[in-house]
């Protein structure tokens, strides 16, 4: 595994975690700096949206809810 991608693994997780306390803009931060590394990882985008969203919309659970398909 290349330093950058064990680098970005590692904020994921870190992220991750942050997610699960309910810590949505700490976690948007985090997710957002393994997207400056890889640009194209899709986990970290995904959860910054979800962050984005359940930030300004707080959820009861963390169970994502599809408006539309």
């Amino acid at each position: 595994m290349s330093p950058e991608r064990y680098q970005v693994l590692e904020l994921y997780n870190r992220g991750l975690a942050s997610y699960d306390r309910f810590e949505f803009a700490e976690a948007a931060r985090i997710f957002g700096q393994a997207l400056e590394i890889d640009p194209a990882d899709g986990p970290s985008a995904l959860y910054v949206d979800r962050c984005e969203e359940f930030a300004a919309n707080p959820p009861e659970d963390l169970v994502h809810r599809a408006e539309s398909k």
